[in-house]
């Protein structure tokens, strides 16, 4: 029985390193943990400036809460505490006048809500993003390589395709797919000329007709890009791809196509950031098309996604 068990984990060992020894290397060189992040330069950040021209910000991120909808098991739970004032403790005593203090505790999954999805959080056959090993780079208090931390300031020219104006509906339905000639149609018809370095953004109309009507219908899936739509994307370049859905992806797969192998394409092949559950749906509403799109996600070291809210200036 040992013997069998053994040869079976040499095996499996010999097998994830096979297929890291064919990985291919970024094109930012073997040592990189930012992927796409490098697109952002002086160049870059000043271009996206210049679509500021009416002074309007929106957050992109949605306001999280306890009992929110999220990918199982995900959840968030929030307490506030005024801590050290039980018992009669006096805050003069301390403080000289009477101070009411509150402090609050936050336990969650950083994959809740609106979130950025960093290069350690998918790979495959033991493989992450840049030929990373999961075994060398994975643990349990935190990743060792490719953390969330080390990406910089995202900076830069934000699209977004409307994709409840492409098919003509108020949103789109659960397990629709968004196809590569949906999104060059669409950026057609908007007349998007996508560039290097942008954040593609996805309107579908799904967490604002959805997560608050019938959550457990927003959670048990969603429309959203195929398998080939990502390879069609990471083909453009872009930052990062993102939409106002959990997952970007459609749920359930179309036919032939696997499960979140999106993330596979834009993560690990391509070093392409993701960014889910933006909060879209105003931009829509003022017709926007592009803005200056700016990220400083939380400096946690070590985590694989992180809850976000983006800003949008036009």
């Amino acid at each position: 029985m040992f013997t069998r068990y053994f040869l079976l984990a040499v095996f499996s060992l010999s097998f994830i390193s096979t297929y890291a020894d064919d990985c291919q290397y970024s094109k930012w060189g073997k040592d990189d943990e930012i992927g796409s992040a490098n697109y952002v330069n002086p160049d870059q950040v000043l271009m996206a400036s210049k679509l500021i021209k009416k002074g309007k910000t929106q957050s992109l991120g949605i306001v999280i809460e306890p009992g929110m909808p999220a990918y199982p098991p995900r959840y968030v739970e929030l307490q506030v505490v005024q801590p050290g004032q039980q018992h009669g403790y006096d805050t003069v005593k301390t403080f000289n006048w009477p101070a009411t203090v509150n402090d609050d505790l936050v336990q969650m999954w950083l994959g809740v809500g609106p979130q950025l999805d960093g290069f350690g959080h998918m790979g495959e056959k033991g493989v992450f993003y840049n030929c990373n090993d999961a075994s060398e780079v994975t643990d349990i208090t935190g990743m060792k390589k490719l953390g969330t931390e080390k990406i910089p300031p995202l900076v830069g020219r934000g699209v977004l395709l409307d994709m409840t104006k492409h098919f003509n509906v108020e949103y789109m339905q659960l397990g629709q797919p968004i196809t590569t000639d949906d999104i060059k149609l669409a950026a057609k018809s908007q007349n998007i000329k996508f560039q290097k370095g942008d954040v593609i953004l996805f309107y579908t109309g799904w967490t604002d007709k959805m997560l608050k009507s019938d959550p457990d219908l927003w959670n048990s899936g969603e429309p959203g890009i195929t398998n080939d739509a990502a390879k069609y994307l990471s083909s453009l370049n872009p930052m990062a791809v993102g939409a106002d859905t959990w997952g970007v992806e459609v749920v359930p797969a179309i036919e032939g196509d696997k499960l979140f192998y999106g993330h596979i394409t834009l993560l690990k092949e391509n070093g392409i950031l993701i960014l889910e559950t933006m909060n879209t749906g105003e931009l829509v509403r003022e017709n926007v098309d592009e803005f200056m799109f700016v990220l400083g996600q939380p400096k946690i070291k070590g985590t694989v996604q992180m809850i976000i809210n983006p800003v949008a200036l036009w």
